[in-house]
């Protein structure tokens, strides 16, 4: 008969956290001592200690982002910081300009700020803009919205050719499509002019007076309603078929479908598209740049950032362009802020109510 014996204290755990020792006895009288193996060792607080490949997973995010922050800082944060340096300073000339120390940079404050907004020139150009975009965004939009909607339609045919034909136009630079629509407007090159000649009816002069906003819209028109309408489309692809099932179920034609469905549920795509618009109207400058030799409409400072450039590489005043162009980023800010933060509000009045 075979005995166990326990250490004593019946708790069969020896004092200082040890594993208990068995001891058994045998017939013969031979005692044979089992240790168990201790448990694995612990850090603070009885945690493991964490390995090399779990803290390598762990910075391994950190690790992605690094090309794209030094990119970022690199390209963007840093010439943003030099523009802002550039519009506190100024050139102060001493005596004729002429010898070394006579043009030395100093300290400007805000002074080329006040100049930049008391700038009747930059304010004309604004408004120039605010009319072109007073005819760009609502157009471009709408048409966009348009073609979204027919793309969308149950019985389309040649979707697929349609959304790239209608695409196609995007991808074309800017500078080119410019130089394209320029002499499609000219009178003496245009085979539009000569077929109006030929039918006898009277030719306008799309460079010149307001006809001239036209012609510029047209030009943006033709190259981002492609693009906008994509965005549009996408959003509408993503609605699920249960929701035009049960329209249709219930009677509601295809016009009733888009106006009650279609477009409430993709407002969101259409506020973004919107924001996209504002920020690319008020940096319009291709366009009238290109056409500029074309016409003496245009002038150099037709819009804001044609100033900037005019301040910065024909006058060679660095440090007014730098406050112009801080000027109408902040511009451009606040007014994207502001539209974004009247969409937000609205649509939250929406769910709520």
């Amino acid at each position: 008969m075979a005995a166990t014996s326990r250490p004593a204290g019946g708790s069969g755990r020896p004092p200082g956290g040890t594993a208990p020792a068995s001891v058994t006895t045998g017939t013969t009288g031979t005692a044979s001592v089992t240790t168990a193996a201790p448990p694995a060792a612990r850090g603070r607080g009885g945690r493991r200690p964490r390995s090399r490949a779990s803290r390598q997973v762990r910075n391994a995010p950190f690790v992605f982002l690094v090309p794209a922050v030094a990119l970022f800082a690199l390209f963007f944060a840093l010439p943003i910081g030099y523009a802002l340096y550039l519009s506190l300073r100024k050139v102060e000339v001493k005596g004729l300009g002429l010898g070394r120390g006579a043009r030395q940079e100093v300290w400007a404050g805000l002074s080329n700020y006040t100049d930049a907004l008391s700038d009747s020139v930059l304010l004309s150009s604004a408004l120039r803009v605010l009319g072109y975009g007073a005819i760009v965004v609502p157009t471009m939009l709408g048409l966009a919205l348009i073609l979204a909607l027919m793309l969308d339609a149950e019985r389309t045919r040649l979707s697929g050719f349609s959304r790239l034909a209608i695409f196609l136009p995007y991808a074309v630079p800017g500078v080119i499509a410019a130089l394209m629509w320029g002499f499609l407007y000219l009178p003496d090159v245009s085979p539009f002019f000569y077929l109006l000649d030929k039918a006898g009816l009277p030719q306008p002069n799309l460079l010149d007076g307001g006809p001239l906003y036209i012609a510029l819209a047209n030009i943006a028109l033709w190259g981002g309603t492609g693009f906008n309408m994509i965005v549009i489309y996408t959003s509408l692809r993503s609605i699920p078929v249960e929701i035009y099932e049960a329209a249709r179920l219930d009677g509601a034609s295809q016009l009733q479908t888009a106006l009650r469905i279609k477009i409430p549920i993709v407002a969101p795509a259409l506020v973004l598209t919107f924001f996209f618009s504002i920020i690319a109207t008020l940096q319009v400058f291709s366009e009238p740049t290109t056409l500029k030799p074309l016409t003496n409409s245009l002038s150099t400072t037709w819009s804001p950032l044609m100033k900037v450039y005019q301040d910065a590489f024909v006058k060679g005043d660095i440090y007014s362009a730098a406050a112009t162009s801080v000027v109408i980023a902040a511009v451009t800010l606040v007014l994207s802020f502001g539209f974004l933060k009247a969409a937000n509000s609205r649509s939250n009045q929406g769910e709520t109510s």
